[in-house]
């Protein structure tokens, strides 16, 4: 299996995504001329190779090419400085060029949908876009119909999340896994004053994401919305880098000094397995006869809720022909003494029987999809080329009851997400 490793130990934003990408070896031609399928004529992108702390890295920079002028202006450091907090606000805080023209989340879909790329870096680019639209929305309090991107801001996150969108499509992995996430602290300044660090957006992001986040002692931003819009979208998953073998290693420039080598490692690999993981658990089994059902139905909330793997029962008979149930608990080894407690407190049984056994597993992950009803957790299992999605009935249970429709409504608008 194919996979690609996102290494932000100095953060992310939407140039250094693409400086990583393009550094583990996508043809720089083949880059922009699929960049060119969108159709846009007013902007230009540099790609170089630089030194960052005596280590090489690929510099992306996206080259506006202002109206009226007869040349282009490098908005790479600006960028990082000011990328996109609250789109509204403008992107380019130092910068006042004063544009007419802005343009709202339905404009760029228009842009993407009436271009030549491929349907699937037109859905990518169109999800990443939407994060970062509803983040800002709901930082703002507006509609995301309403949260506008100026025309350069426009221009820069356009490039940046297409750009990130084809590279993904170029590089043709299996998946896609991240570190946590470093940023830095502080204040950074925008066209309405200072904002703190991590920037409103950013936060909103990361709300309701389970995504690890460390604060750094560095005095500045390390992650943009653009950056954090990306990585959200594309990772199945946060963590230390998975086994893997290694083919290549790219390294994207960030723009900024921050005292340290700043810059985005993407690590791209292969690992074994085809998607099945195989562990240790434990097997917790007891024979009941002689409780009220009602305890047996709380008995088995109170064990998930403790972290059991599985709770079933099984209808048996026992000694004297007396009709019983056979209570089966699956279990991770670390967590099976803290459910024997419970077994033994909460039931009538007087003894458990415990085996060892290796379970084969499917990779899966969870991961919210937006839906009319609000955000619901989808249960997503990965075998080779084979995905198994399933939202997850609780939260399609809660949106029903809010909303007051039906349940099978719920759930097939998330099924229509996935």
């Amino acid at each position: 299996m194919k996979v690609l490793y996102f290494d932000c130990f100095s953060g992310i934003s939407g140039d250094m995504v693409l400086g990583a990408l393009i550094d583990l070896g996508i043809d720089v031609e083949v880059f922009k001329n699929e960049l060119q399928k969108l159709g846009l004529d007013d902007f230009d992108i540099s790609v170089e190779k630089k030194m960052k702390s005596s280590i090489t890295v690929t510099d992306v920079d996206v080259l506006i090419k202002e109206k009226g002028h007869d040349h282009v202006h490098n908005h790479g450091y600006e960028k990082e400085q000011h990328h996109d907090h609250g789109c509204e606000e403008g992107h380019h805080g130092g910068h006042h060029h004063h544009h007419a023209s802005a343009r709202n989340l339905a404009d760029i879909e228009k842009i993407i949908d009436d271009s030549s790329l491929k349907d699937s870096v037109k859905q990518l680019s169109k999800k990443i876009f939407s994060e970062i639209a509803r983040a800002e929305a709901k930082v703002h309090n507006k509609p995301v119909s309403d949260v506008h991107f100026h025309e350069v801001g426009a221009i820069d996150s356009i490039v940046d999340i297409v750009g990130a969108a084809i590279c993904i499509d170029l590089l043709n992995v299996d998946r896609i896994y991240s570190s946590p996430l470093h940023d830095g602290t502080g204040f950074i300044e925008c066209q309405h004053g200072k904002l703190p660090v991590p920037v409103p957006a950013v936060m909103e992001m990361l709300t309701e994401s389970k995504i690890p986040y460390i604060i750094e002692d560095v005095n500045t931003e390390l992650i943009t919305p653009t950056g954090i819009g990306i990585i959200k979208t594309i990772a199945s998953g946060f963590g230390t880098m998975p086994p893997m073998t290694v083919d290549r290693v790219g390294y994207g420039a960030g723009k900024r000094e921050t005292g340290r080598f700043n810059a985005l490692r993407c690590v791209l690999g292969t690992t074994d397995g085809e998607g099945i993981e195989d562990n240790e658990i434990a097997v917790l089994e007891t024979n009941i006869d002689d409780m009220n059902p009602e305890v047996l139905g709380y008995v088995m909330d109170l064990l998930f809720e403790s972290g059991a793997l599985d709770v079933f029962y099984t209808p048996v008979y026992m000694k004297k022909n007396r009709p019983g149930v056979m209570l089966t608990v699956l279990s991770e080894k670390e967590k099976e003494k803290k459910l024997v407690d419970i077994i033994l407190k909460e039931t009538s049984t007087l003894g458990i029987r415990k085996t060892s056994t290796i379970r084969y597993v499917m990779n899966r992950e969870n991961r919210y999809v937006d839906t009319e009803f609000g955000k619901i957790s989808v249960k997503e299992a990965y075998l080779g080329g084979i995905k198994k999605s399933a939202p997850e009935f609780e939260d399609c249970q809660k949106a029903a009851q809010e909303h007051k429709v039906p349940l099978w409504k719920v759930y097939n608008a998330a099924i229509k997400q996935i």
